[in-house]
């Protein structure tokens, strides 16, 4: 009887603690391993490494950065390597990194080790390039009261993934999906015949749910806070219309930039009042951190 790979139950622990679903995460593992050897083995390794042979794998940081995906990576050689692997987590997710730190340092069968190798890499890059550009965003805006919003623009299979390395990075999380909250945007408001009369709708089929409207001048606003919005995305406006935005809100909802937001500019519409930056970016645009693996003899 085949027994199918599994995580080992202290990381399934972590993965909980860190709000992500094991068996999502398990799918995820699968689907990288079974990509990487395509139905074959791995021709290189079983050429060149003794059958038996043992070593040591660390992750280490290349660049400086926000770590995040700590457990995932451990997943990974858990997954790999069952029981033939002991892994030690060195850094935690959210720790910042310089050139040289090691990351997570995993002993066991070299074979397993070099099998797990890539997709560990892949994962804990991507993530901790999120984490990483989150941060920059937030320390960006720091002292102003802003906070630093992801967006739904997330790699599909991976939202829940992508969505907890924001808020390793310091960012706070949008809505997961669809259903958490409404989000009414411009062509809901073109479909049910106006901005108010969409907020109404959504109010009306689900009461107890947060709605955040939005809208593109400052005549909209007007017309959503009368209505009673509980959140306002305010689309492209200026930074000289967002003051005047939070003047005119008067605190009576929160409101949220959004709309080809930049770095250069952060400061300036954290500046205005705003509550929250909606920044796409975070999550479809993030750079890879560069970490490698090195491999040395098992003591």
């Amino acid at each position: 009887m085949i027994t199918e790979p599994s995580i080992a139950p202290g990381i399934c622990d972590e993965l909980v603690r860190a709000g992500l679903d094991v068996d999502d995460v398990t799918t995820l593992l699968r689907l990288a391993v079974e990509e990487d050897l395509d139905g074959g083995v791995d021709v290189t390794t079983v050429s060149t490494v003794p059958e038996g042979q043992r070593s040591v794998l660390d992750l280490v940081a290349r660049r400086p950065g926000i770590i995040a995906g700590v457990p995932v990576a451990a997943a990974v050689f858990s997954y790999v390597g069952g029981d033939g692997v002991t892994i030690a987590e060195v850094a935690s997710d959210g720790d910042r990194v310089a050139p040289g730190d090691v990351i997570v340092s995993v002993s066991g069968p070299t074979h397993l080790l070099l099998q797990a190798e890539r997709p560990a890499l892949n994962l804990l890059g991507h993530l901790s390039g999120i984490a990483t550009l989150t941060r920059t965003w937030v320390d960006e805006v720091a002292g102003s009261g802003a906070a630093i919003r992801d967006t739904r623009k997330t790699t599909p299979g991976m939202r829940r993934l992508e969505k907890y390395a924001v808020r390793c990075g310091g960012g706070m999380n949008h809505r997961m999906s669809l259903s958490d909250a409404a989000l009414v945007k411009d062509n809901h408001v073109i479909a049910a015949g106006g901005v108010a009369a969409a907020f109404s709708a959504v109010r009306e089929r689900f009461p107890g749910i947060q709605v955040e409207v939005e809208v593109d001048s400052l005549d909209q606003l007007d017309e959503v806070l009368d209505a009673g919005a509980d959140l306002v995305l305010l689309d492209n406006f200026t930074p000289e219309q967002m003051q005047e935005a939070v003047l005119r809100n008067a605190g009576r909802a929160k409101l949220e930039a959004s709309g080809g937001l930049s770095l250069d500019v952060a400061s300036a519409v954290a500046a205005t009042g705003v509550d929250y930056l909606a920044v796409g970016a975070l999550t479809h645009s993030a750079p890879v951190l560069d970490i490698g693996a090195d491999l040395r003899q098992e003591a």
